[in-house]
């Protein structure tokens, strides 16, 4: 064994060995130093006899082609070598004839395109005519002569390349895998759940939340609860988005049976306004609700004919008998017997009557923005909120 440095190159360690008995030789060569950065390709025209002298290491993870003869050696099918190019060659040409007796025998047409092919090898370390010589090494640890050294070798490319995963895997390296950035959870498709406790028995219940993108509108998110002790079922909606810049008005001619199913969306901030029944719903009452146009009446109906202050002792006379005539009239809106207005103004903007004639204009509905007076912004909290510069703006107060 001898560590040695090869000039312009790095230490490498070589190992020789010899039989007295049948005389057989070897030589080898091992990188004494790391696997490089960067794998290297050295191209190298062979132009002359002085060529095929120059020295050259080449290490087991290299591979040695000859592109005039379509030839090549594979990584890991040789030991690492110290020799020449013309020791390439011949340590080539032994390979191949290696096992040609056993061809010949076996395969005959394969053993004679091998013995043409060897002619062809032995003609190259003649240097009738120019050839190229590349060896590719992932592991940049290969080297050929430069006899001009340190001046540039005209008949000499040497180029340095980042390895392919699959070289890393080749050399047993970890290949470096990226960073991958973690995924922001889609709650699109995804429904949340929550512990909480039903409103009616106080048992534990699951809560279900999900985010829906409601089309021509918004996101909005649903909270649905079952409770399965009592039976007890609530949903509820909040707005998934701000508060926009102008509050809305929509307003819908209920002509016929079909708009019952229109899907509507009621938030929090929403009153209700029916003016043939002299009906209206404050902000807040009935909470944010993701539902029907029938479903919505079917609630209002609910909350007013079942209001313990409107039933028994506390009622004032004739009190039953209005509300069931509110019942009888919200029934007739329902099946269509009788034509009305339906409007919610949601000073936030966050609410939404599904147009059936989308995108193209309802002629039955008509959605009206206009700016907030000073006392609804004061109703949603807004005149005392400052989104720009309120870090200057509290500074003095500290």
């Amino acid at each position: 064994l001898l560590l040695t440095k090869i000039p312009f190159f790095r230490e490498i360690i070589v190992s020789s060995f010899s039989c007295e008995h049948c005389n057989w030789t070897n030589t080898e060569i091992q990188s004494a130093g790391r696997i490089q950065d960067q794998g290297v390709r050295y191209t190298l025209t062979v132009r002359g006899q002085e060529d095929m002298n120059r020295e050259v290491v080449k290490t087991d993870s290299a591979t040695t082609r000859i592109p005039e003869l379509d030839f090549e050696i594979p990584a890991f099918s040789q030991k690492g070598a110290l020799t020449t190019v013309e020791g390439l060659i011949t340590r080539a040409i032994s390979g191949l004839e290696q096992d040609q007796p056993t061809r010949r025998a076996s395969e005959e047409t394969l053993a004679e395109r091998i013995d043409e092919f060897i002619v062809n090898l032995k003609a190259l370390k003649q240097v009738a005519s120019p050839f190229t010589l590349i060896i590719d090494d992932p592991s940049g640890n290969s080297f050929v002569e430069n006899p001009f050294a340190p001046q540039r070798d005209d008949a000499l490319v040497i180029t340095h390349y980042n390895r392919t995963s699959k070289q890393e895997e080749m050399l047993g390296l970890q290949a470096e895998v990226p960073e991958e950035k973690p995924e922001e959870d889609d709650l699109r498709n995804e429904v949340l759940q929550f512990s909480t406790n039903c409103p009616e028995c106080s048992a534990p219940a699951q809560t279900n939340m999900k985010l829906v993108q409601i089309p021509h509108f918004k996101e909005v998110i649903i909270m649905a609860t079952n409770c399965e002790n009592c039976g007890h079922r609530t949903n509820e909606v909040k707005s998934g988005g701000a508060v926009e810049p102008l509050g809305t008005r929509i307003t819908l001619h209920v002509t016929d049976p079909s708009d019952m199913t229109r899907d509507l969306l009621k938030s929090e901030t929403c009153s209700v306004e029916i003016p043939e029944l002299e009906f209206e719903l404050g902000m807040a009452v009935l909470g944010g609700k993701f539902t029907t146009l029938e479903g919505l009446l079917k609630d209002i109906r609910e909350l007013v004919t079942k209001n313990p202050f409107t039933l028994g002792d506390s009622s004032s006379p004739g009190q039953a008998q209005k509300l069931q005539e509110f019942s009888e009239k919200l029934d007739q809106i329902t099946q269509g017997h009788m034509k009305a207005h339906f409007i919610m103004d949601d000073p936030a903007g966050n609410s939404y009557l599904q147009n059936v004639y989308a995108p193209e204009d309802d002629p039955e509905m008509k959605v009206e923005h206009y700016k907030r007076t000073f006392d609804q912004n004061e109703d949603l909290g807004l005149n005392d909120m400052k989104t720009e510069g309120y870090e200057t703006g509290l500074a003095p107060q500290r």
